[in-house]
């Protein structure tokens, strides 16, 4: 009988723990790009499976939420919207919100959601958060279409001429992205939490209601003219990112280069600590999960 000696040549992966808490394996992410496929494929049609409508619904919940705004906040409250037409301007809010806030609510269960899998097979983690981040740029896609043809009628038939878009526009692949990490940092964080403390769940999604009436998705920045206030509102990192979207494309709200940079060094910080928390947790989630 032949003893065979076991080496590391043997073994085509071999999984071990990271090294250092800061460390994200790109490579790992990228031979995992498959499963990720899987998963945005699996969150995208299990979100409206067994529904009459089906992604109809990523038109019509915005739709509702628009037309209940210009009933609340303009008619009622009587917000300005910074001379926009209600819809176009509520509507800009609404869709670079949502998407920031699903991810960001995907994200956060990402541990306790997904421990069955986790218990059972080996992947990189990361590749759950990321996936939910992908699988919801199609709703956003399709929100930004409704946007662009709301645009295209008051452009081109209601008032035209009157809604000034500028070159700043281009910038809408990088408001995304920061979108996406500010929502992916956030989320990673949450969910390294909530596996010890459950209670930060129910917490966020009380935080995240809140938090969209500190940004202006349904008031302009300019309508604010307490220095003080103004600037507590500035230090939202979604605030120059939402207004930086408004201006480019309806060429109303402030714009700020040094506002944008704020929120991107405030991403890669906040990313920066919630892969580290991420790392640690993910060792020895399932004793607590």
């Amino acid at each position: 009988m032949t003893q065979h000696n076991t080496t590391d040549s043997d073994w085509t992966t071999v999984i071990k723990p990271k090294e250092r808490l800061l460390q994200i394996d790109f490579k790992e992410l990228w031979r995992y790009r498959d499963l990720t496929s899987l998963f945005v494929r699996r969150n995208i049609t299990t979100q409206y499976k067994q529904t009459i409508l089906g992604p109809l619904w990523y038109i019509i919940q915005p739709a509702i939420t628009v037309l209940m705004y210009m009933v609340v906040f303009s008619r009622i409250a009587g917000i300005s919207t910074d001379g926009l037409p209600e819809p176009l301007f509520y509507l800009s809010g609404v869709c670079m919100w949502q998407y920031f806030s699903d991810c960001l609510s995907k994200t956060s269960s990402t541990f306790t959601a997904n421990a069955g899998i986790f218990g059972k097979v080996y992947f990189p983690r990361l590749v759950v958060p990321v996936s939910n981040v992908l699988s919801n740029l199609l709703r956003f896609a399709i929100q930004l279409s409704l946007f662009l043809v709301v645009y295209a009628v008051y452009q081109l038939w209601v008032i035209p001429g009157q809604i000034h878009t500028n070159w700043y526009a281009l910038l809408l692949p990088v408001l995304v992205l920061m979108l996406a990490g500010l929502a992916l940092g956030f989320g990673i964080l949450f969910s390294s939490l909530t596996t010890k403390y459950r209670d930060l769940q129910l917490m966020l999604d009380y935080f995240v209601r809140l938090w969209m009436y500190a940004t202006p998705v349904v008031w302009p920045l300019s309508t604010i003219t307490n220095t003080k206030l103004h600037l507590a509102m500035s230090l939202n990192p979604l605030t120059p990112i939402i207004e930086a979207f408004k201006y480019g494309f309806l060429g109303a709200g402030e714009f700020s280069w040094g506002g944008l940079a704020y929120s991107f060094v405030f991403t890669v910080v906040l990313l920066a600590i919630g892969i580290v928390l991420f790392n640690r947790v993910q060792r020895t989630f399932m004793d607590t999960v």
